[in-house]
């Protein structure tokens, strides 16, 4: 089970077995994925022969081993980066694998069922699952209503409705049923599961490398080659001056100058992206939906559960000319009484709070709503007749039971509709009492976020089915950039079109059947875990907690792994000028004297000069280690702010740690040596 709480590095963290996988991934093969560490490993072969040889022929060989021995814990320190990465999900998914596993289920055939492994379903199988029983395989209810318990997937145990032939209809495998019976449709085949994805994706087993992420591995690889190109012209330039340098120097000098460090914490940088993502229950089915997500440049948002609450609440009571307060208050309370719904229970409380304190009397006939007739009410035994409804209902009522509809409601509809609330009418047969205030609240800190989202570059675009004078009102209240009214699934995959026609990268989430196209369509695509199958299948991240705001912070994710990857990859590269400055002196300085005045670090002789700058190298890998785990601190910013920030604290850095660190080095080995 996942917690809500993010667990420290060193959780259920067993460093024996990270040390174990470190050695394991010393063979050719897996050090052929990376060529920077590649070349450090061929130079630890290198370096560990010279000494050999050299003490074959009786000649010393401690400065070799000594290499040999620092570049050899500089590979393990970068396979350990990876190690540790990979570790901590898998630290998750013993217990998501203990969920899967001896997973029965009661196989439907015709009338009869019989039991089978859940192993054995396939794609439209259906089975029957009872009360406190695990659903046995992802798929959609195609019969009945039940409450689940998802703690096992979601790490939260408050259970939640799914019911058959609505958008809450996907469950998923390894959840319980709290109650009724229901039949599930099979929609994935065995491995391909939501529980089998994020056992894979927590253990890293599938992760391949992003577009971006291979990019820089072509261009550490063209930089290791150049260097290696340069090290090899210095042979004969050392024959040439009459100061041939030994060759494990130059091996360490390849070492230092290539960018190892960057190089060594690559592939634990996107793991880390993709468990952060996990942390925070979404399932990313891919690194490049995480890399996707820190590259959007439109974000689209429904409106309701995402900018709002989703619930809409009573606030105001408006009466027309002629109506006294209460009258309309206790209209409309008795018009609620029914109501189940969230928003009737509003108007109900809403009436309480001013006041009224009637009650239905005994002969009540209450009238549920209904999408046809778009109103509910009650026939009192006194022979009132009570409505409340939109607007166009209520007008049709009136009229058709003989009343005048006065222009006032319309101002009044208007002036509601304007304040971004949502205008429902009260009648008392053909007279109309007033309107109710039904309005959408903001959910808190929603407009600090898109504000932070506009210093980024990113766009924000509600999406609503309101009309467009609430939804103008709520979009000015959120503070998004823009917004889409009256909108229709059609129309959100054109917007989505239209935006990636402008070369632009668009997010958006969804969790219905119908939303599932523009899911496809767009570059992330968040499906929610409780919506149907075919929109899960066509996002390209799964949010566990079904949270449209969730949206939000994905994007945070994706920006903060592209951050670090270019914090990283700067404090690496001007790591390399220290170096330089620490082993090039050493290895000519005896022929050509005059390259002394390059020993601005005043290092003590080339021996040490040479170690301390090959450990340095090595050492620096594990000290970034928690840096590439844990995300370089995100801040919102725009991208010439991120480069300026970039230059200052890890180009900087980068170029001034190294040389206090060699010289601090250099002085603790001129004591050993």
């Amino acid at each position: 089970m996942m917690s809500k709480k993010t667990p420290k590095m060193t959780d259920s963290l067993d460093l024996g077995k990270v040390f174990g996988q470190s050695i394991r991934r010393l063979s050719p093969k897996d050090l052929a994925r990376n060529p920077v560490m590649m070349v450090v490993g061929v130079g630890t072969l290198v370096t560990f022969l010279l000494g050999l040889t050299h003490l074959a022929q009786g000649e010393p060989a401690g400065l070799d081993f000594a290499i040999c021995a620092i570049l050899l814990f500089t590979v393990l320190f970068a396979n350990g980066a990876e190690s540790v990465a990979e570790a901590r999900g898998k630290a998750q998914a013993g217990a998501l694998r203990a969920t899967r596993k001896d997973l029965k289920a009661r196989k439907l055939d015709g009338d009869q069922h019989k039991e089978v492994a859940a192993t054995d379903l396939r794609r439209g199988d259906r089975v029957l699952v009872k009360p406190n029983e695990l659903i046995p395989a992802d798929g959609e209810i195609v019969t009945g209503a039940a409450t689940i318990n998802e703690s096992a997937v979601t790490g939260e145990s408050a259970p939640v409705l799914r019911e058959a032939r609505t958008d809450n209809s996907g469950v998923s495998a390894g959840t319980k049923v709290l109650s009724d019976e229901i039949v599930v449709e099979v929609t994935v085949d065995p491995g391909n599961s939501l529980l089998d994805r994020m056992i894979a994706l927590v253990e890293g087993a599938k992760r391949q490398k992003t577009p971006s992420e291979l990019a820089l591995s072509v261009l550490l690889a063209a930089m290791t080659l150049v260097f290696l190109i340069v090290v090899v012209t210095l042979v004969p330039f050392g024959g040439f001056v009459g100061a041939t340098p030994s060759y494990s120097v130059l091996v360490a000098l390849l070492v230092c100058l290539i960018p190892t460090t960057i190089g060594g914490l690559l592939p634990a940088i996107g793991i880390a992206g993709m468990d952060r993502a996990m942390r925070a229950n979404v399932i990313a089915k891919s690194g490049k939906a995480v890399e996707v997500a820190g590259s959007i440049d439109t974000l689209l948002l429904d409106k309701t559960g995402t900018i709002t609450l989703g619930d809409r609440k009573a606030t105001a009571f408006e009466t027309v000319q002629g109506v006294a307060p209460g009258t309309l208050r206790d209209a409309a309370l008795l018009t609620s009484l029914a109501d189940p719904t969230p928003e009737g229970k509003s108007v109900v409380a809403l009436a309480r709070d001013k006041g009224s304190d009637v009650e239905a009397a005994e002969g009540t006939e209450f009238i549920e709503f209904s999408a046809n007739i778009r109103m509910s009410g009650v026939d009192l035994p006194d022979g009132r007749i009570l409505r409340k409804g939109a607007t166009d209902a209520i007008r049709k009522f009136v009229t058709e039971n003989g009343g005048n509809y006065p222009q006032e409601t319309d101002r009044l509809v208007d002036r509601v509709a304007k304040n971004g609330a949502t205008p429902l009418v009260v009648a008392e047969g053909n007279r109309v009492l007033g309107v109710i205030a039904l309005s959408d609240v903001i959910k808190s800190g929603i407009k600090e976020r898109f504000a932070k989202l506009r210093e980024m570059g990113v766009k924000t675009v509600m999406i609503t089915g309101d009309n467009p004078v609430t939804a103008a009102a709520i979009a000015a209240e959120a503070g998004v950039d823009d917004f889409i009214a009256e909108a229709t699934p059609e129309q959100k995959l054109d917007i989505i079109r239209k935006e990636q026609a402008e070369g632009r990268m668009v997010a958006m989430m969804g969790d219905g059947t119908n939303d599932a196209p523009a899911l496809a369509q767009a570059d992330l695509g968040l499906a929610m875990n409780s919506g149907t199958q075919a929109a899960r299948e066509a996002g390209n991240m799964v949010d566990l907690d079904s949270d449209p705001g969730k949206l939000l912070q994905v994007v945070e994710i994706g920006k903060q792994l592209l951050i670090t990857r270019g914090s990283l990859t700067t404090f690496s590269l001007a790591n390399d000028v220290a170096k330089y400055f620490a082993i090039l002196p050493a290895l000519f300085v005896t022929s050509l004297p005059a390259l002394d005045a390059l020993n601005i670090l005043n290092l003590a002789n080339p021996m040490s000069a040479v170690l301390a700058a090959t450990i340095f190298n090595a050492l620096i890998i594990p000290v970034l280690i928690p840096f590439a785990l844990k995300g370089v601190q995100f801040k919102p910013a725009s991208a010439t702010q991120l480069l300026r920030r970039n230059l200052l604290i890890f180009g900087l850095g980068g170029l001034l740690l190294p040389f206090a660190a060699i010289k601090a080095l250099d002085l603790m080995l001129t004591v050993v040596i």
